[in-house]
């Protein structure tokens, strides 16, 4: 069937991060009260005018009645759907539909985690499944490992090719004021790196951070009047193939297969139209399976294609040009921080900015390669 996303129906109006790295004296929920309220500066909105709220925070699961009080106002549909770091493309897509439809005017998507401020360590309820749980895996680490090493036996990837994803990540990251993690990174450092669930070493992991990220999103035509240059949404999709990692049917492919396709149907582009790629990169083979399975490059080929220089700055495909999760932030959740710094290149205002970028992507990842979900991005010129 035809995918029937309404194609540059809404655009993202007003975005902001705040407290990315660390933010001590502050919770998870102020922090994203403050990102929302920037965001909604940044797009020149009232709060009173925002009628959907959109939050999940690490530590709440009521988060979007949570930010509703904290503001004090009462919208007329309010949503912390779960799944992990994809989460917010799929505010996205359900925002998107709604103010399509009529239903609501202007969402506030919202998040926040001050995990690293507070103690330092991933704050989920998630656990792994009673299946795996015998196994005493490390989660989600170890289920990010088993794909890896799968992925290893299958296509010959290698650790250097892994590695190559952080060097690049942190490439990026030195050029960006907001990145937390900055300094020479090489290849011999990432295999040096302490392995913590083979073949995944500390190299190959996301940082623990803090951070928040908002974004305020609005029908085209309204967005068209407003302070920001508006990026239109073009099109978006979400798929779910499975929670535990031992139910995926094929540990090398994930449902980015299908929400990338989707998205792309619904936005009428192809993988070589976009000027940068923005992957939830929680794990350095992340990167390579998405690019695979978004039709970067051929299913195997991700490990030559990373160690190419091809992600890296000067490459064929700026990939997280801010630093990613292996290097610029991750709170818990980074999901939206990928759909803002694809928003920020388009808007002209991202810290490694890409000439002339029109077309980007947003690709986010929940549970343990769980939960996909797909935004395409552009400029007006492209509606």
């Amino acid at each position: 069937m035809t995918d029937p996303f309404p194609r540059a129906a809404a655009a993202i109006a007003g975005l902001a991060t705040f407290g990315v790295g660390e933010c001590p004296g502050f919770t998870s929920l102020e922090m994203a009260a403050k990102a929302g309220l920037l965001a909604l500066v940044d797009g020149g909105i009232p709060l009173g005018q925002v009628d959907a709220l959109f939050c999940c925070l690490p530590d709440d699961l009521f988060a979007g009645l949570s930010l509703a009080e904290a503001y004090g106002i009462h919208p007329r549909f309010t949503d912390n759907n779960r799944t992990g770091g994809s989460s917010f493309a799929s505010h996205v897509i359900t925002a998107a539909v709604m103010i399509d439809a009529g239903y609501i005017d202007c969402a506030l998507i919202a998040y926040g985690s001050n995990q690293r401020s507070s103690g330092g360590k991933l704050a989920t309820p998630a656990r792994s499944s009673a299946w795996e749980a015998p196994y005493n895996p490390l989660y989600p680490l170890s289920s990010y490992a088993l794909a890896a090493a799968r992925h290893a036996h299958e296509f010959g990837t290698t650790r250097e090719q892994m590695a190559a994803v952080a060097v690049a990540a942190r490439q990026w990251a030195n050029t960006n004021p907001e990145a937390f993690a900055k300094g020479e990174l090489t290849i011999a450092d990432c295999l040096a790196s302490r392995i913590i669930s083979s073949p995944i070493s500390k190299a190959d992991c996301c940082l623990v951070t803090d951070g928040a990220a908002a974004i305020v999103l609005t029908s085209t035509r309204r967005a068209r009047d407003g302070i920001q240059t508006p990026v239109p949404v073009l099109g978006a999709a979400a798929a779910t193939w499975h929670n535990a990692i031992s139910r995926s049917a094929d540990l090398t492919c994930t449902a980015a297969v299908e929400s990338g396709a989707r998205a792309m149907a619904a936005a009428g582009v192809t993988p070589q139209d976009f000027d940068t790629v923005q992957l939830y990169d929680a794990f350095t083979i992340n990167t390579i399976l998405f690019l695979e399975d978004l039709g970067f490059c051929a299913k195997g080929e991700g490990g030559p294609f990373v160690a190419s220089g091809a992600i890296a700055p000067g490459g064929s495909l700026p990939v997280n040009t801010n630093g990613g999760g292996l290097s610029c932030c991750h709170p818990g959740m980074y999901g939206l921080f990928a759909i803002i710094e694809a928003a920020r290149q388009i808007r002209g205002d991202a810290a490694n900015q890409q000439d002339g970028a029109s077309l980007c992507l947003a690709h986010t990842n929940g549970g343990t390669l769980s939960s996909q979900a797909t935004l395409v991005l552009g400029a007006m010129e492209t509606v």
